[in-house]
């Protein structure tokens, strides 16, 4: 594996260059990356610091750093620049383009794609994440209904992560409930469960990696043994088919593409970013 620094630089939070930063290099195999963040880069005395790493980077490695940035200020985009570094600027690349096409100037405002405005989608999403919280594991039954979805799976499927995150970044209110081994005594969804079949959505994986999670958090226990984890896993899956609920294998998936495509197959609204 060859080694390589990378550094993700932003006036604000750095969220949008390192997601776009690491979506890029993770079509480059065979390479481990060292990274650092420097976020709220907004003083003399931080970009000292920060051009000092990165060249202490440069020299220490014998090649210049990658550097990825969503600085808007051009002062201190001028002083990044003149670092030992290859600097990728995400909005330099299309600030230029939009401006030619929208015919007028960027505002140039640090962190406005994080600021909050008063928009009814932004409460939406808090509203979403409390949803969450409250229907975790089935625990309140009454307000199920009001779902958009309802997460289905045995235990250790990954039902609360993607119910929250759905909440955080869609505004989806997302409910999840664990099939449990006293649901496994009969062929049918739970009573519960009977007249909101068409809001399920059931997440699965393989037999391997349900083991290992169950591992980690009771060691050499029947719950956790290989045919514990298959009898589970195969009768939840006859579930899933016997009642057309809708799935996805969530088996090195990561929790964004899980909460992407359950959003694209039960066309659910996504309430973000003013939306």
């Amino acid at each position: 594996m060859r080694q390589r620094s990378v550094f993700f630089l932003s006036d604000r939070t750095g969220i949008t260059a390192e997601t776009l930063g690491h979506s890029l290099l993770t079509q480059f195999d065979g390479i481990e990356w060292s990274k650092h963040y420097a976020a709220f880069l907004d003083s003399a005395e931080k970009v000292r610091a920060t051009i000092e790493q990165i060249n202490g980077s440069a020299k220490q490695e014998g090649q210049p750093p990658l550097v990825f940035s969503t600085l808007l200020d051009p002062v201190i985009l001028a002083a990044i620049r003149q670092a030992d570094c290859i600097l990728f600027d995400f909005f330099e690349m299309c600030l230029g383009t939009l401006e030619t096409v929208l015919q007028q100037p960027p505002a140039r405002m640090p962190g406005r794609s994080h600021v909050l405005r008063q928009d009814a989608s932004y409460f939406k999403r808090i509203a979403a994440i409390q949803y969450a919280l409250n229907s975790d594991d089935g625990a309140n039954a009454r307000i199920l209904a009001d779902a958009d979805v309802i997460l289905v799976g045995v235990s250790r499927t990954g039902k609360t992560p993607v119910c929250v995150y759905l909440a955080l970044q869609y505004g989806v209110l997302a409910a999840n409930y664990p099939l449990t081994p006293e649901d496994m005594t009969s062929t049918q969804l739970p009573p519960l469960l009977q007249p909101l079949c068409k809001k399920l959505f059931g997440l699965t994986l393989s037999t391997s990696r349900l083991c290992s999670i169950r591992e980690e958090r009771y060691p050499g226990s029947q719950y956790a043994s290989f045919a514990e984890c298959q009898r589970e896993l195969q009768w939840q899956n006859e579930l899933y088919k016997r009642f057309g609920i809708p799935s996805i294998d969530t088996t090195g998936v990561s929790i964004e593409e899980i909460s992407a495509s359950i959003i694209d197959q039960v066309h659910l609204e996504r309430r973000q970013h003013g939306t």
